[in-house]
């Protein structure tokens, strides 16, 4: 299931991620305004929360509205609908994420500029923090990366991600090409390992039931498979027989294969 973001009002949805002024009403307690207790930032939160637990499909604005005990329509005075909430759901989750690189005291880093000064470890520190942000909210992979919600959240990570990427000092094109890379190795990874995760509760099957089963038909229809397949045998006798570990581990390893590929020369 893929989900286009930005499908909503331009100007009203832009005019809430950046907070324009006037974009949020003030709530009346008149009979005739809205209750008072609701907000965007509530209504968000509870969109976040109805996507975490039940899954981008369920996401709706009266589902939304029954989690903060009101109507659906009490909702559109503060988010003109479902398409809008979507943009600032995703933006408020990279708000969540610690991307930026920090000291070893806590402080926006030594170099001046946010970051370490260390380009490796500034940049493994960013992979994980969305690594670890894509699983927590693992509906965020279903909305499309073609066109992006242009939130200032979502903004920020890629500046941080530049920032830590600057005292590598590579050439434009060989920036765009690692950036690009960066993100989506990790969006992918994550993908794999939310799937993963999920897969024993969508299909009622437990991974090492499942892995057992198909093992050990595999041996009977295929008794010559460590000789027709060698070197996969072998690549697969060396892991972690823990399905998560042996993401995380994929995940490292395949992070800093990448890191040697940027530092390596033109």
């Amino acid at each position: 299931m893929v989900v286009y973001a930005g499908q909503g009002d331009a100007r009203r949805s832009l005019s809430l991620l950046w907070r324009a002024p006037g974009a949020e009403p003030v709530p009346r307690t008149g009979r005739s305004g809205p209750k008072p207790g609701l907000s965007v930032d509530a209504i968000v939160s509870a969109g976040i929360a109805v996507a975490d637990s039940e899954g981008m499909a369920a996401l709706s604005m009266r589902a939304v509205g029954e989690r903060l005990g009101r109507t659906a329509m009490a909702l559109y005075t503060y988010v003109p609908g479902k398409a809008e909430l979507l943009d600032l759901m995703h933006d408020r989750a990279f708000a969540e994420m610690p991307l930026e690189s920090r000291g070893s005291d806590g402080s926006d880093g030594s170099d001046g500029r946010g970051g370490s000064g260390d380009w490796r470890a500034d940049v493994t520190a960013w992979a994980e923090a969305l690594y670890a942000g894509y699983l927590r909210h693992s509906w965020m992979l279903q909305v499309s990366q073609a066109r992006p919600v242009l939130g200032p959240a979502e903004l920020a990570a890629m500046e941080a991600l530049l920032r830590a990427l600057q005292p590598a000092a590579l050439p434009a094109v060989r920036l765009r090409g690692a950036v690009g890379a960066l993100w989506q190795f990790v969006r992918g990874m994550a993908g794999v390992a939310a799937e993963a995760r999920d897969a024993a509760a969508a299909t009622g099957v437990a991974d090492a039931d499942w892995w057992t089963a198909r093992s050990a038909r595999l041996a009977e229809l295929a008794p010559d498979f460590a000789e027709r397949f060698p070197l996969l045998s072998a690549l697969e006798s060396g892991g972690d027989p823990d399905p998560q570990a042996r993401d995380r581990e994929g995940f490292r390893s395949g992070l800093a294969v990448l890191l040697d590929g940027i530092a390596a020369p033109a």
